[in-house]
């Protein structure tokens, strides 16, 4: 089955939190952006954010096979039996177009974040009684424990902020058969000193949280790797900058090291929920 979802997925897709909006005076220009990138090629969105059915909806209702899923949808925020019947419903409507990714966000985000792996398995036994289908979610999984739950109670993984070494040790822990797909960060910016600008401006967010720097700390860098907003070294590798070859390089890189398919999030200094569909385009030019 998980055949079915890497097929479905493709090679490439595109992560956005601006797709998962909830203004209502920009669902036409979601939708016309989600048709957009499946005219391009891409096989798949993630909605970045705490995301869920509800926003993957309209973006499955404005196209015709393009792969929806929610990167991620808080195990904390929504009650496995809601998560069912909102499952339910998309896959009513527009079957196998919806993957429910999950994960347990931050200690940091959550006020009554406690024991999450425990919590996570106790969701995933929420979901089974739901009737949501193990080869149609998916985790974002970091930690070994976690890729062990992705490759046995999923269809696969979909972790966030990695570089291609955590892909090639998520892929020896997943085996062959689950769905590897983690996000990549792309900057379209051939200045290193801008570029790697942009890049801390973004991680801003990400550093104060544990569970990104101790997965770092586990993947060959130092404290000081993650002093004054990231060193070059832990942004060169979280990120893809450069020239088109160079961007392309770095994409490759996670396939090379056993990903199915990558997201891509384009970061540019725009707002986090900016559209940025030129810059989308240009990607799709670039992967062909």
């Amino acid at each position: 089955m998980s055949t079915q979802v890497k097929e479905a997925v493709g090679r490439y897709g595109i992560w956005s939190v601006g797709l998962r909006s909830e203004d209502p005076d920009r669902r036409g220009e979601r939708a016309e952006a989600a048709a957009e990138l499946e005219e391009l090629g891409y096989g798949a969105v993630w909605l970045g954010g705490n995301s869920s059915a509800a926003h993957a909806a309209p973006l499955v209702e404005a196209t015709s096979g393009l792969t929806v899923g929610t990167s991620i949808q808080s195990i904390w925020q929504h009650e496995p039996d809601a998560a069912g019947r909102a499952f339910a419903e998309v896959e009513a409507a527009r079957p196998g177009r919806f993957l429910l990714g999950l994960g347990v966000s931050h200690a940091k985000r959550v006020e009554q974040y406690a024991r999450p792996y425990s919590a996570l398995v106790a969701h995933l036994d929420g979901l089974d009684a739901a009737g949501v289908p193990a080869q149609r979610r998916l985790l974002a999984a970091l930690g070994p424990k976690s890729l062990r739950l992705a490759r046995d109670r999923a269809a696969g993984s979909i972790p966030y902020l990695v570089t291609p070494e955590h892909t090639a040790h998520a892929r020896e822990i997943l085996g062959e058969e689950p769905l590897l797909a983690p996000e990549l960060g792309v900057v379209p910016e051939t200045d290193p000193e801008r570029a790697r600008a942009l890049a801390r401006e973004f991680l801003e967010l990400y550093l104060p949280l544990p569970n990104y720097t101790n997965n770092f700390l586990r993947h060959g860098f130092a404290e000081e790797d993650l002093k004054d907003g990231g060193s070059d070294r832990l942004v060169d590798a979280l990120f893809a900058w450069g020239d088109d070859e160079a961007i392309r390089r770095k994409i490759d890189s996670f396939l090379d090291a056993g990903a199915d398919h990558v997201a891509l999030q384009v970061v540019n200094g725009e707002p986090r929920d900016a559209l940025p569909r030129k810059a989308w385009r240009d990607l799709a030019a670039l992967l062909g």
